[in-house]
């Protein structure tokens, strides 16, 4: 239904703004479908293996969106939305998902392992990310060759991404579910599969038609390109991920929360960002390439390292999820001018 309603709002030539409030709307109702279908999905499926299912799924939005951007050679624009999609995630959307659950449950504890390891391997993709920005700024001979050196190093995180996926479907051997729990489910499993990818399906389709009134409902409301790619786009494209794992931490799932998270992270780094890489050779005027604005590097290198330390004591409290907003927003704040 609120798919529906956005494309006949689009359609209809309501105006951007009318049309951006439209399709933002029915990301959030399509998002909280996915909440609902990974809440009963989780109920037969360990953390890990929901997480990974989940944030694939999630991640289908960003996908589409990107590769209409690198068709228009909008290369800059998808380069801040992949980045701000990963400063989402890690710091605001996980920031949410401590303050709310942290304040109606008190302290939560979570099976550390798994999150340890997710954010190790984000800090290694962070890592790679960087290294043709820094090739091209220390001016070494690599620089000369940025679209080769961000291919090489696209293959890299998706082998390392091809590795970690076994890890992921496995999750901590120590969060298994109690019998009494995974006989919650009251929704039969194809249809919980159903509502994922239709929901999912769903958002891809009303993400694009956002793309669409972005840039004139921005000129209206006079914001900058910068600033919308990085924040805006990045926001409603993993408006899944957003509603999902802050709804698990409220309803004290707080191992369900971190991998949905978490994943929604690590999968852009380490299997988006590569795939747009190899894609863009073949669709875009203008090859994407990793050689990016330092601060955007700096950004993500600092989201890497703050989320890490948060998730180490397999605890958190909701001040965490209030440092992590401020950090999120003090970030973006530096791109409000373009």
């Amino acid at each position: 239904m609120a798919t529906a309603v956005a494309a006949a709002v689009t359609f209809a030539g309501a105006g951007p703004v009318v049309g951006f409030v439209a399709c933002a709307a029915a990301l959030s109702l399509l998002a909280m479908m996915v909440g609902h279908g990974t809440e009963q999905l989780g109920s037969r499926m360990g953390p890990g293996a929901t997480g990974v299912l989940q944030s694939a799924l999630g991640n289908l939005p960003e996908l589409f969106v990107c590769i209409f951007a690198l068709r228009a050679g909008l290369v800059h624009v998808v380069q801040a939305a992949l980045v701000g999609s990963i400063l989402a995630n890690s710091l605001l959307v996980l920031g949410l998902a401590l303050l709310v659950g942290g304040w109606k449950n008190g302290t939560q504890r979570f099976a550390s392992e798994a999150p340890r390891m997710t954010v190790t391997l984000m800090m290694l993709a962070v890592t790679a990310l960087a290294v043709p920005t820094l090739a091209a700024r220390l001016h070494t001979p690599a620089a000369a060759h940025p679209g080769a050196l961000s291919v090489a190093c696209a293959l890299m995180l998706l082998v390392v991404f091809a590795a970690s996926v076994p890890f992921s479907l496995r999750g901590d051997p120590a969060v298994v579910l109690d019998k009494e729990e995974s006989g919650h489910a009251a929704w039969p499993l194809w249809l919980a599969i159903a509502v994922l990818v239709g929901a999912s399906v769903g958002a891809a389709f009303v993400s694009d038609w956002f793309v669409e009134a972005l840039s004139p409902a921005m000129k209206t409301l006079g914001i900058s390109e910068a600033f919308s790619g990085l924040v805006v786009v990045a926001i409603a494209g993993n408006a899944v991920e957003n509603v999902v794992g802050v709804q698990l931490a409220a309803a004290n799932k707080p191992d369900y929360a971190m991998s949905v998270i978490l994943n929604g992270s690590l999968q852009i780094a380490l299997a988006l960002v590569p795939m747009l890489v190899l894609i863009s050779i073949l669709i875009a005027p203008v090859p994407l390439t990793l050689v990016m604005p330092p601060l955007l590097v700096a950004a993500l290198a600092l989201s890497a390292v703050v989320s890490a330390f948060i998730v180490y004591d397999g605890e958190s409290i909701w001040l965490e999820g209030v440092a992590l907003i401020g950090l999120y927003g003090i970030i973006v704040s530096a791109f409000w001018w373009g």
